[in-house]
């Protein structure tokens, strides 16, 4: 019989709802702070969200929204100063608690770690704003929870390539198929798929929650709290409630 071993963590819009009231609040800050009149409102954010990775994203916007800009002659590291300063204010967004954890996130990771499941993370945001988050809701604890944390530039492809499930597999040492991914997006679950994960849906986010999540073991708005339950949108769990281990173990077994 096949064993859940693993959850495989998304974090920007499955742990929290970091994109629009962090991300892109942070981004802004940044671009204000260098002197450069670019916005990216929540509709513009929302396109941008088609690529994957902080520095990615600003040369996407460059190439895509605004060609006229005029370019420094380095325009790398232009990039990678500018997204550097953005990290920073994102940081400090955190540590105020102005981005929520999404509902029912704490209840099951603190189920799976007394349960013996390991816990890792597989990002495409920088390893400084998943320390954030880490510090914010589970404290010293929260680097002691995540057994690897797969972040940033560890790997060259990004999300929906398959590279950082495959880099985070590694040093668990674990196959594919004694993981369950847990993801928002298209992109995060072609990723997780691509790598042989079975994976797990949140859809409580404005900007993904109307992609194309075919493949997915199961879809939810949320992962539930006994008070507020979930709603399962895809998946052959109608019923369940919460998104629990147990429910997570069956449907694994089923996968």
């Amino acid at each position: 019989m096949r064993k859940l071993e693993a959850l495989l963590w998304d974090v920007d819009g499955t742990l929290a709802d970091t994109e629009r009231d962090g991300h892109r609040v942070a981004f802004n800050r940044a671009f204000s702070d260098a002197g450069l009149d670019w916005h990216w409102d929540v509709a513009l954010y929302g396109k941008l969200l088609s690529v994957t990775g902080g520095k990615e994203r600003i040369r996407y916007y460059l190439d895509t929204f605004n060609q006229v800009w005029q370019r420094p002659v380095d325009l790398d590291a232009f990039i990678a100063s500018l997204h550097k300063q953005k990290s920073q204010i994102y940081v400090e967004l955190m540590a105020q608690g102005d981005i929520p954890l999404r509902p029912g996130v704490i209840r099951l990771i603190n189920e799976a770690a007394a349960t013996g499941i390991r816990l890792a993370i597989a990002t495409t945001t920088t390893p400084a704003n998943v320390d954030a988050l880490l510090e914010q809701y589970f404290g010293s604890e929260g680097q002691q929870l995540f057994e690897v944390i797969a972040a940033g530039d560890v790997v060259a492809n990004k999300k929906p390539a398959p590279d950082i499930y495959q880099w985070a597999l590694e040093r668990l040492g674990l196959p594919a198929d004694d993981c369950v991914a847990l993801e928002d997006s298209h992109n995060g679950l072609h990723a997780a798929l691509s790598a042989g994960i079975p994976t797990v849906v949140i859809t409580l986010n404005d900007y993904t929650v109307h992609e194309d999540f075919s493949g997915a073991t199961l879809v939810v708005d949320q992962l539930g709290e006994p008070d507020a339950p979930c709603q399962v949108i895809q998946g052959g769990e109608k019923l369940a409630r919460l998104v629990d281990v147990g429910l997570l173990k069956k449907l694994h077994e089923l996968s």
